[in-house]
C-alpha cells in the first residue's frame, strides 16, 4: 500500500480550481492500492485535512507530518496544483532536494513551460509555430503604437506566467490596449502581447503512458465568448469537442508536432498543449503541465475518449513516478 500525498491549492488565483483537480484524485485512487491524503498549500500554510477536515502542519523540512502521535510520510506526491508553486518549478525543486517522487515533470522543465516568453522562444529555432509577440515587464514604457505595428489588431495581452486565462484581455483598440496590460500586471509583472490568429483552436493531450509517449484524441474548442476565456473554461460558455472536427492529414500534423515538442522539452506526465489551427498550420499557443484533473476537465476527456479511465490515468502517473 503506497502513501499519496496529493497537494492542491497554490499561491495563484487558480487555487479553486486546484482544489477540485485534487479532490477528484483524492476520491478516484484505488483504495486497494493506495492511501491518499489530502494535503493543502496556501501561503501561510502548508497543512495535511485529515477526513474530519481538521488541519495538521506539515514540516517542511521532510514533507511530514505529526498525526495523533505518529510521524506521517509519503511515498510518493501527486501534484495537483495549478499555477505557482505546483507548476512552475518551485515545488518541483523542493521534491527533488529532498528526493521525493512525484507525478509531474521536472523542476527546469515546470518552470520553462510556465514561462510562455521563454518556451516559445526556445522553441522556434526548432521550426514550431507561434504568434507574432512583444514583450512588456513591468516598468517598461508603453508604446502602444510600437506596439500594434508589431503585433496589429486585434491581439491578445496575456500575463507570461499565469493560467486558466486569469489576466488575459483581448484588444481591438488603441484606447483599450493600456487598461489590458494594466489588468495582466495584476497576474504577473512580466507581460506577453501576441498578435491575434484566426482559426480553429484545439488542445492537444501529451502523456508517457505506460512506458510510451501518446497523444490523447484532440479536443476542439468553440467559445461562445469572443476567446477561451475563464468563463468559457469553467462556467460552460463553451463547446469542447472530442474528437476535434479536423481532417486527417491535420490530425497527423498536429500530432507530430505536440510530440516533437514534447520530446524537445524532455517533458514527463501530463502536458495539454493549445494550438490556433490557421489553414493548414498549427501555431503553438502554450504548454501546461498541471492541466485540470476533473471529470469535467479536458485531459481527462480526452483519456475517456481513448478508453482510459481516471483511476488507470492517475495510477499511471503514480507508477511512473515511483519508476524516476
Amino acid at each position: 500500500m503506497k502513501h499519496v500525498a496529493i497537494i492542491m491549492g497554490g499561491y495563484s488565483s487558480e487555487f479553486e480550481i486546484s482544489l477540485k483537480s485534487g479532490q477528484v484524485v483524492f476520491d478516484t485512487l484505488d483504495r486497494t492500492t493506495y492511501t491518499p491524503y489530502k494535503i493543502h498549500i496556501f501561503r501561510d500554510k502548508w497543512v495535511y485535512v485529515d477526513e474530519h477536515n481538521e488541519e495538521f502542519p506539515v514540516d517542511k523540512n521532510d514533507f511530514s507530518v505529526s498525526y495523533k502521535g505518529q510521524k506521517l510520510t509519503f511515498d510518493v506526491v501527486f501534484n495537483a496544483i495549478h499555477g505557482t508553486p505546483g507548476e512552475d518549478g518551485l515545488l518541483q525543486a523542493y521534491f527533488e532536494l529532498i528526493d521525493m517522487p512525484h507525478t509531474s515533470c521536472n523542476a527546469y522543465q515546470a518552470a520553462l513551460t510556465m514561462n510562455k516568453r521563454d518556451m516559445l522562444s526556445v522553441l522556434k529555432p526548432y521550426g514550431i509555430k507561434t504568434a507574432i509577440s512583444y514583450y512588456l515587464n513591468e516598468g517598461d514604457d508603453i508604446n502602444p503604437e510600437a506596439i500594434i505595428q508589431r503585433v496589429g489588431l486585434p491581439c491578445f495581452v496575456k500575463p507570461n506566467r499565469s493560467g486558466s486565462s486569469f489576466g488575459i484581455s483581448k484588444v481591438h483598440t488603441t484606447e483599450e490596449l493600456v487598461q489590458a496590460i494594466e489588468v495582466a500586471y495584476k497576474e504577473d509583472n512580466e507581460i506577453l502581447i501576441e498578435s491575434f490568429l484566426k482559426g480553429t483552436e484545439v488542445s492537444v493531450g501529451v502523456i508517457n503512458y505506460r512506458g510510451d509517449v501518446i497523444v490523447l484524441p484532440i479536443t476542439e474548442i468553440v467559445s461562445e465568448n469572443d476567446f477561451f476565456d475563464y468563463e468559457a473554461k469553467y462556467l460552460g460558455k463553451s463547446q469542447e469537442i472530442t474528437p476535434a472536427r479536423i481532417d486527417d492529414v491535420i490530425k497527423a500534423k498536429i500530432e507530430d508536432i505536440a510530440v516533437k515538442i514534447y520530446r524537445i522539452l524532455k517533458m514527463d506526465g501530463f502536458s495539454r498543449s493549445e494550438f490556433i489551427i490557421v489553414g493548414d498550420t498549427p501555431f503553438l499557443l502554450e504548454m501546461n503541465t498541471v492541466p485540470g484533473l476533473t471529470r469535467e476537465s479536458i485531459l481527462p476527456q480526452q483519456a475517456a475518449e481513448a478508453k482510459i479511465s481516471l483511476p488507470d490515468l492517475f495510477d499511471n502517473a503514480i507508477v511512473l513516478a515511483l519508476q524516476k
